[in-house]
């Protein structure tokens, strides 16, 4: 699973806060029975800017726990000034109705570090809170106020220790959302080509991806090349977006210093030449790349 951090600005913070307008919510020393005990786990200590990291989600239910609606995960990355530089907040992979007393509730997303201005310790803070009224739930351990709970440390490290791609032939320029402008993409067109120094060891591509929606009835075939091999191939459902994680071994790697990936869609689009569109848009389109990047951890 995948989510797409935001960074924190004046309104993120204002809006987070106003799940915190209940006085019982800003006691750190709250008389309300926790409902669960959380623990984060990261796969690596230390994870630079715009890298992957696999993070451990991991709630041990109360005995006593009753859930009357369906909570989000609160996951707050604070800076050493205690300030919140971004979240990945989501929805856990198990629907808090659904959670039994006793019960361990443990599941590891994929999340992407943002390229943000800081780099250092850094600290998870967790919580549960409600979609509709934001208010958070008791949980067991180091309460930081405000129902936010220290739960893991870590060290950001700059961008630098990344393995550089770079984006040759084949993409259209970059895009963002109007309503995040932390997530962006890139439109591929038939074959686009990534170059990178070659790790020589085997490594990891990841790819976020996803389908045109809309346009095609029908799925499209994507294809990853390295030099002759082939070395990932799959379909992507319209509206689909999807995370890949290909391995590349040092052998297919080889020995030239630079390394060349090829993303290859069976076919493409122009919005311009689809009448029911209304668009002027003469770029070729193949399919959205959110991320990507080659792990040689």
């Amino acid at each position: 699973m995948l989510m797409t951090p935001r960074i924190t600005t004046a309104i993120a913070v204002s809006v987070a806060g106003l799940g915190l307008l209940a006085a019982a919510c800003g006691r750190k020393n709250d008389s309300t029975p926790p409902v669960a005990t959380p623990s984060v786990t990261l796969a690596h200590e230390k994870v630079p800017l715009g890298s992957p990291i696999d993070v451990t989600y991991k709630f041990v239910v109360a005995n006593d726990a009753r859930f009357d609606e369906d909570y989000y995960v609160m996951v707050h990355v604070i800076d050493a000034d205690d300030q919140m530089i971004f979240d990945f907040d989501h929805a856990p992979a198990v629907p808090t109705r659904q959670w039994k007393p006793g019960q361990t509730v443990e599941y590891t997303r994929t999340e992407f570090m943002p390229v943000f201005p800081y780099v250092g310790e850094a600290t998870v803070q967790i919580g549960l809170y409600s979609p509709a009224s934001k208010t958070r739930l008791t949980l067991a351990g180091e309460n930081n106020g405000q129902h936010a709970y220290k739960v893991s440390k870590f060290q950001i490290q700059p961008q630098t220790e990344n393995i550089l791609l770079t984006y040759k032939d084949g993409w259209n320029s970059t895009e963002t959302a109007e309503h995040n402008p932390t997530i962006e993409w890139q439109w591929t067109k038939k074959n686009a080509t990534l170059t990178f120094k070659n790790p020589k060891k085997d490594s990891v591509f990841y790819l976020d991806v996803d389908a045109a929606g809309g346009v095609f009835q029908e799925p499209q075939a994507v294809a990853v090349t390295l030099g002759h091999a082939t070395v990932d191939q799959f379909s992507l459902q319209p509206k689909q977006r999807e995370l890949r994680k290909i391995k590349l071994t040092a052998a297919q790697l080889g020995n030239d210093d630079m390394a060349e990936l090829h993303i290859v869609v069976d076919k493409t689009f122009v919005p311009a030449q689809i009448a029911a569109a209304n668009n002027k848009d003469p770029r070729e389109l193949g399919v959205r790349v959110f991320h990507a990047f080659v792990d040689a951890h």
